[in-house]
């Protein structure tokens, strides 16, 4: 492939690592990971509401990975409460689960900005041979998609199996309890995956710029392997 057609395929991989660094960082700072509503059965049950009437006991929730907001509804209007995961919600959550969900955002962040750099290093500079090169670009790319996977693995097992939304809801509730009534991820969520999909791209991308996989042998590397074996 032509030099100047490497160029451009760096510069574009570059440019999209740089932006899932960006969204991946704006992303953990947002309360937008998850939404949902919950219903004060507790107040349901008391007055046996039903209908319409169930929507005066349903309250929402929105958080992220450090703070979130909820607004309590059990008949006598929404009361809003702002929280917050440390110091307030640690002995109630899965802290281990939640700590490394943020530990690998960092990781895709700082992954994410030495892909982008590695890549306009490719596509302007003289390349070292190892970490620089073909192999180091692949590295890169595979660790950011690895730790956007690890992420969203991790959080949808926090939030679906662990209840968190549930267990925030029904923070500091000695009277009513809360069940969640709906929930789904939100934008940040989703960025996270967008960001590990551009990894992969970026991956085929080094690759549809003329260089193999690693770890992968060329046909004609081992025919003239064969060829010595036999000379001797």
């Amino acid at each position: 492939m032509p030099a100047q057609q490497k160029k451009l395929i760096f510069c574009t991989a570059g440019v999209l690592s740089l932006a899932c660094a960006l969204g991946a960082a704006a992303a953990v700072g947002t309360q937008l990971w998850v939404r949902g509503s919950v219903l004060c059965s507790t107040g349901a049950l008391l007055v046996n509401a039903s209908g319409p009437e169930l929507h005066k006991f349903i309250g929402h929730i929105q958080y992220g990975l450090f703070s979130g907001q909820r607004v309590r509804q059990c008949g006598l209007g929404g009361r809003p409460f702002q929280f917050s995961f440390f110091p307030d919600l640690l002995r109630i959550i899965p802290a281990s689960i939640h700590v490394s969900v943020i530990l690998f955002c960092s990781v895709l962040i700082v992954f994410a900005l030495v892909s982008a750099g590695f890549f306009m290093l490719n596509a302007f500079g003289s390349p070292y041979e190892t970490l620089h090169g073909p192999l180091g670009l692949y590295l890169w790319s595979f660790i950011s998609c690895s730790c956007g996977c690890l992420i969203m693995i991790l959080f949808s097992s926090e939030v679906k199996i662990h209840h968190l939304s549930e267990k925030i809801a029904n923070f500091k509730e000695g009277t009513f309890t809360f069940k969640t009534h709906s929930e789904q991820f939100a934008d940040s969520f989703w960025t996270i995956l967008v960001c590990s999909l551009v990894h992969f791209l970026n991956a085929l991308l080094i690759r549809f710029a003329g260089f193999e996989f690693p770890f992968s042998k060329s046909k004609d590397s081992g025919t003239i392997t064969g060829a010595v074996d036999l000379m001797y």
